[in-house]
């Protein structure tokens, strides 16, 4: 690996840099974006049990707020639980648009980099060409330039797309879960306005 880094010259670092953010995010966000950290089972009917028993308070409010991004959601609803179900509702989805905002965090980075690591492939084989021709001279080719040349374009352009590749597949999987996530939490919000000014049984 190091001999074909080393055969690649400069133009493999920022493919390099990128691939290790690549990774990075890739791992921060698989964590972070588990449903059982985001959209947790059971939570709606554990805070319509405490909200019958006890009723709505700061106190319950802040618990179900610090336990996931679907407790901000409904904690929006606690703290508005008795206002109106116009404010109540608007209340939820201000919320809700700050966590799906914060579920969406590094994904852009991420975005980038799948569409910019071709780029930077092609710019390394445009490097390895001009290093091809420019090994031709007047007593014909520098077979060692040559072979240098041929590397950097080839080398840059297959790292580029391993880096593409995988990056576009889990920012399309990530996007994906994100939007199901916030149409999850959406329903679940709605069942709890509805609940709370008596429009349906639980």
């Amino acid at each position: 690996m190091i001999a074909i880094i080393e055969a690649s010259g400069w133009p493999i670092w920022p493919l390099l840099l990128t691939s290790i953010i690549a990774v990075a995010l890739i791992i921060e966000r698989s964590i972070s974006l588990r449903r059982s950290r985001v959209v947790p089972d059971g939570l709606l009917d554990r805070v319509l049990d405490d909200l019958a028993r006890n009723g709505a308070n700061p106190g319950m409010a802040d618990r179900v707020a610090a336990h996931s991004p679907l407790g901000r959601v409904l904690a929006a609803g606690l703290r508005n639980v008795n206002a109106s179900r116009e404010v109540m509702k608007e209340a939820i989805e201000e919320t809700g648009r700050a966590v799906s905002h914060d579920l969406g965090r590094y994904m852009t980075t991420l975005g980038t980099i799948a569409a910019v690591s071709p780029l930077l492939g092609l710019f390394g084989t445009i490097v390895g060409m001009i290093d091809i021709f420019a090994s031709q001279g007047a007593g014909g080719a520098n077979p060692q330039q040559l072979s240098r040349g041929i590397s950097i374009a080839l080398n840059t352009t297959g790292f580029g797309l391993i880096i593409a590749i995988p990056a576009t597949i889990f920012w399309r999987h990530f996007r994906a879960l994100v939007d199901t996530f916030v149409l999850d939490m959406e329903q679940q919000a709605i069942r709890l306005v509805e609940v709370v000014h008596g429009e349906r049984a639980r």
